[in-house]
């Protein structure tokens, strides 16, 4: 049951099993016919759940075209207006013969290209007209088992949907396979390929090697190969096409803003004449884990950590989707997630290992699996292994206490109930998604509510006994076959060896018991004297919206909007401070430390274990984030939990816990991840270049690795402190409250704290960087065939020309797709392109347009003539009304789509009781995109993008002469 099982799953830890099994190709798309009658299902059982006695949702309809077509349609109004479209083929990297592979994934690329309805190229095009944003809302993956296409109509009309299905429906059935296509979009695939991240793709196809070792799963990655791709033509994708691409291999799934009945005619009306070629061909049998297959190997990838990775591999079968199945894997997850806190409870007291998780997968129908990762703190992996063992032995010989269940299970119904609570605002995206994904496993979906039934009906069968947990951690730690690798950063001709011999070594059962005794509210230090409410009054309001400013009698400021857009979700954002722009341009600090190890170093005489025991089964949260102009304390919870979600917050400012180990621990992570950052065209970016672009300031720069070794926690105390007690707070609380209850809940505790002293700032103004004449190099240890160019054209920031800001975003929207066109499209020069505009409301200046690309290392000349040349044209040149509404719609729907939610008017009015400018601003925010003119995109192209005022960085590898 995918909403069940898989939503739970997600609270597990992920595993180093994502490195490759998880991976997948991902393309960024990117009048009544024949009167075929469906057969709905609207009685009966629908084909989903044929052989399940799981409760069907009926907010589904399901039914089967005479083709074989299946569907599953359904009326959402969230986001209002839009509706998803989902199409599942059979048909991924699996069925691929020994001359095919790539194939599953090349043929994604045509299909977006173009087909039967659609010239090449124009589908982008045609969405972008519907308001489609390019990459986000349309869309393609290909995995091991299936190829789904991706549509999100933000705003769709009748004549809208029905054209986008007629385009999705040729897509499949006819698209683009020519000699011309191939030729055009190859190198597109190539470049896709190549801008794989090296390490990374070494170590998964290393361990997808080894741990399918005897499955065609081993040798089947979506990518493909060079040698195969370059040899595909015409007939040989065709034949693919043909084999897979059939109307009883298909599944449309569409949610949305829409009656189902006008779903279900759009589903009929163009799927329905879908005929296949030829008989249809038996699915491969993809093999069962081969005892006979290696238990271990090694790799030695300097960038990455030192790492181990091992699994207790079993068969995978269809099995009936029924009540008891699923319960029964609510038994596994249980114990799974009781060892997933006994391991973390050992890393945060200072173990061998900064992290370690088991994970529990179904593998692209190959195989059911637990695997377990594990990162050592510092190069001991031996050490780090034999400690994880021996938690895993404990669970296995030993049945956990009932606190320990209990404590699980408290968290397990906390977020079904609130699952339950949230489930009419539930995305129709995501409703989408999760039908596609159930279809991929053989599974069922089920609603919010019939999932919290099962759970509870199993508990009422006591299947979540010591007992019975206890059985479960000894089926879920065995298997057919045990399989191992790990990462060293150097060489080790005897690690093969070595981990062979740790994965069968007895280790005696650690007593990593979790603490399970009570932590409460009450246990917080207490604050002072609840404030007063001095003012109050809204700041912006219309039919709509309505949010008011608070000003309490301690000087905190509070902005508030109570909504019922999300149901039973409430958002609290507390900014403190000056953020980065108070702190000094020229000298290191540990501010880099901050959201690895400030709430995690714990409040008064909690560390993070008790704050974990505290908020487990409530929904409070606790985060740390910086920005330009403040630093972010956040939680999302609800109305019921808001005081005491308002208390933990202010009790951090107030009570700050400086427990060492977070530290540490934040220091080593760093560490381990470092060399990383120099293995890739991306890592140097991410590492380099916000820092580049202020002219080298390091307020936004990484820091060094001799300033990472620095930390400690004494210097990290002394930075924080001062920090957490001085600068004017800003509360915003918006989301599902009563604002009368939310005005109180804030007076007795943020207006519980004392006046604070003005922040200290040493902060200088932000500078950009020089235009230069030839571009900065830095250089990578990575992939010889990989580097990066980037070209960045300074514009502004702050609030008070915030519009022109809004304006910036459409010339960049057209940038983009300019950009789009000619390296991808037209050249295949780079697979993601993309053109940003950044302006910082909270910063004077350090705004930029900025256009990058990954590409060959010989390709960054091109890039920059390419990237220039656009810019000129659109200086010299007006752009036409149909390329500026391909650039406004999509913008301004997605931002329709994204002002349904509460974190986008938090994100716009952020910073507003300082700057009123900012709240003022987003009355304007739709008019702004919507009234932009073409005269408008060229006269801010001539001011920004002249041609002797940018400045350019390229990525190259270390080898490389260019």
């Amino acid at each position: 049951m995918n909403s069940l099982s898989r939503r739970l799953s997600r609270l597990s830890l992920v595993s180093l099993l994502a490195l490759s099994v998880a991976t997948h190709a991902q393309t960024v798309q990117t009048a009544p016919q024949s009167a075929a009658v469906a057969a709905p299902q609207s009685s009966g059982t629908p084909w989903l759940f044929q052989g399940s006695d799981i409760p069907p949702d009926p907010a589904w309809t399901f039914g089967v075209l005479p083709n074989g077509v299946r569907y599953a349609v359904r009326r959402n109004g969230v986001p209002p207006g839009q509706v998803s479209i989902r199409v599942r083929v059979d048909a991924g990297s699996l069925m691929e013969r020994e001359s095919e592979l790539g194939y599953a994934h090349l043929l994604e690329h045509l299909a977006f290209r173009g087909s039967e309805h659609v010239p090449d190229g124009e589908s982008k095009r045609v969405w972008q007209r519907l308001g489609v944003t390019f990459g986000s809302d349309s869309n393609a993956s290909t995995t091991p088992t299936n190829t789904v296409y991706k549509l999100d109509l933000p705003t769709a009309t009748d004549q809208g949907l029905d054209e986008s299905m007629k385009i999705v429906a040729g897509m499949l059935e006819r698209p683009s396979i020519t000699n011309a296509a191939l030729t055009a979009e190859r190198p597109v695939v190539l470049a896709e390929q190549r801008e794989q991240p090296g390490p990374q793709m070494r170590f998964g196809e290393a361990l997808r090697g080894l741990f399918f070792g005897g499955q065609p799963l081993a040798e089947r990655s979506p990518i493909g190969n060079i040698e195969t791709l370059e040899a595909a033509t015409e007939q040989s994708v065709r034949a693919f096409h043909q084999r897979w691409y059939r109307p009883d291999r298909t599944v449309v799934v569409i949610a949305g803003d829409k009656d189902a009945k006008l779903l279900e005619q759009m589903v009929v009306k163009h799927f329905s004449d879908w005929k296949p070629t030829g008989a249809a061909t038996p699915t491969p049998d993809f093999g069962d884990p081969d005892p006979s297959q290696p238990t271990t190997a090694a790799t030695a990838e300097s960038s990455l950590p030192p790492a181990v990775s091992f699994a207790w591999l079993r068969p995978w079968s269809i099995t009936a989707d029924t009540i008891l199945f699923n319960q029964e894997r609510l038994t596994d997850l249980l114990a799974s997630r009781i060892v997933n806190r006994r391991l973390e409870s050992r890393a945060r007291a200072g173990g061998s290992f900064l992290r370690a998780g088991v994970s529990l997968d179904d593998i692209s129908r190959s195989t059911n699996l637990t695997s377990v990762s594990v990162y050592p703190l510092g190069d001991d992996w031996e050490a780090a292994l034999k400690d994880v063992r021996a938690v895993i032995a404990a669970a296995t010989t030993r049945a956990p206490t009932q606190a320990e269940i209990d404590r699980e299970l408290a968290e397990i119904e906390n977020a079904m109930n609130q699952g339950v609570a949230t489930a009419p605002v539930e995305p129709g995206s995501r409703l989408a998604d999760t039908m596609v994904e159930a279809v991929d496993i053989n599974e069922t979906v089920a609603s919010a509510q019939v999932s919290y039934d099962i759970f509870n009906e199993a508990r009422t069968k006591g299947m979540f006994s010591p007992e019975r947990v206890l059985a479960s951690s000894k089926k879920i730690f065995d298997g057919a076959a045990l399989r191992g690798i790990v990462n060293t950063r150097t060489p080790d001709n005897t690690a093969t060896a070595k981990l062979g011999a740790a994965l069968k070594a007895e280790v005696s059962g650690a007593e990593a018991l979790a603490s399970a005794e009570p932590v409460s509210i009450d246990d917080l230090p207490p604050l002072g004297t609840p404030g007063t409410i001095e003012v109050r009054q809204p700041v912006l309001s219309n039919p709509e919206i309505n949010i008011e400013a608070i000003r309490l009698s301690n000087g905190v400021s509070v902005l508030m909007f109570p909504n019922d857009a999300e149901t039973n979700r409430v958002y609290v954002r507390v900014r403190f401070g000056t953020g980065l722009r108070g702190l000094p341009a020229k000298q290191q600090t540990v501010a880099w430390a901050g959201p690895m190890a400030l709430m995690q170093s714990g409040i008064g005489d909690l560390d993070q274990e008790k704050l974990d025991r505290l908020v487990g089964n409530r929904n409070i949260g606790l985060s740390f984030s910086p920005d330009d102009d403040a630093w972010i304390l956040g939680g999302q919870t609800t109305a019921a939990d808001l005081p005491d979600q308002l208390r933990l917050l202010a009790a951090k400012l107030q009570y700050p816990h400086w427990d060492a180990n977070p530290v540490v621990r934040a220091r080593a992570e760093m560490l381990a991840g470092y060399a990383a950052m120099e293995a890739s065209p991306d890592g140097i970016l991410a590492r380099d270049l916000e820092g580049l672009l202020r002219d080298g300031d390091l307020r936004w720069a990484t820091p060094s690795r001799a300033a990472v070794e620095a930390l400690d926690p004494a210097s990290f105390r002394a930075f924080w402190e001062p920090i957490l007690k001085t600068g004017p707070i800003e509360v915003q609380i918006f989301g599902n409250i009563d604002g009368e209850a939310a005005a109180k809940a804030v007076a007795a505790t943020f207006g519980a704290l004392p006046p604070r002293a003005p922040a200290t700032t040493t902060g200088s103004p932000v500078v950009s960087a020089t235009p230069n004449d030839a571009p900065v190099i830095r250089r990578h240890t990575g992939q010889p065939n990989q580097a990066a160019a980037v070209i960045a054209w300074p514009t502004s920031g702050g609030s008070g020309a915030i519009s022109e800001s809004r304006k910036l975003e459409i010339l960049a929207a057209v940038f983009r797709d300019r950009v789009l066109d000619e390296l991808r499209e037209r050249t295949g020069t780079s697979y993601s392109p993309t053109v940003l505009s950044q302006w910082p409301v909270g910063l004077d200046a350090g705004g930029r347009i900025m256009a990058l690309a990954s590409v060959a290392p010989d390709q960054t000349k091109f890039f920059f003539e390419a990237a220039r040349k656009i810019a000129a044209d659109l200086v010299a040149t007006p752009i036409t009304p149909d390329e500026l509404q391909r650039a406004v719609l999509p913008t301004v729907q997605q931002t329709m789509r994204m002002s349904s939610g509460n974190s986008f008017w938090m994100q716009q009015t952020a910073g507003g009781t300082r700057d009123p400018a900012r709240i003022q601003a987003v009355t304007t925010l739709v008019p702004d995109y919507q009234q932009t003119t073409p005269a408008e995109i060229q006269a801010l192209a001539a001011k920004y993008l002249g041609a002797d005022k940018d400045w350019s960085m390229v990525v190259l590898p270390e080898e490389d002469t260019n």
